[in-house]
């Protein structure tokens, strides 16, 4: 029987980034957009504090667009602030390379396991669903899931008792599925 994991974002992501006052390298981002308009020319900005210091940074999202070539639902999303819209852009990768930063999502997710019912089987088959591109590694993800060491992940990957079809060295953010046998 197919068990379905879910990684879950509790809070947006920290965003790792110089801040220019303090050298600090840490940003929070609390879903506070800055729009610009010069006549038919707009500008849009995702407001981020730095950790140490306080100090505002900006993170572009529009520059120098034409009004008309954006679409309403944008506009009002970021006149009203929209929290779920600056998680989707803080996950995009063309706004995070157009600002050169990079997330850091420790403590910014959990994982949801759907119970402790599975625990008991000899042979697991679970299904690992992403809400969100987090990065995260998978070995850690079935030590957490399956309440076991890392160590102990480690060694039934090695022995073979534990496969999938990604590479489970690494870290991922994509949906994948596993098989650990007992």
């Amino acid at each position: 029987m197919l068990t379905n994991w879910v990684v879950v974002p509790t809070c947006l992501p920290l965003v790792l980034r110089r801040c220019h006052t303090c050298a600090s390298e840490r940003f929070r981002a609390d879903g506070k957009f800055r729009v610009n308009a010069h006549h038919k020319r707009i500008d849009a900005w995702l407001l981020v504090l730095c950790t140490a210091c306080g100090q505002t940074a900006k993170l572009t999202v529009l520059e120098r667009r034409n009004v008309r070539s954006v679409p309403p639902g944008l506009l009002d999303r970021l006149h009203a602030n929209d929290l779920g819209l600056a998680a989707e852009l803080l996950c995009d990768p063309v706004v995070r390379r157009r600002n050169r930063i990079a997330l850091d999502w420790d403590g910014a997710w959990r994982l949801d396991t759907g119970g402790s019912d599975h625990m008991d089987r000899d042979v697991l088959d679970v299904s690992v669903r992403f809400a969100a591109p987090v990065p995260v590694r998978p070995v850690r993800l079935i030590a957490e899931g399956c309440r076991l060491a890392r160590a102990e992940v480690e060694r039934l990957v090695t022995e073979g008792n534990l496969v999938s079809a990604v590479r489970l060295g690494g870290r991922v953010c994509g949906d994948f599925a596993f098989t650990l046998k007992r």
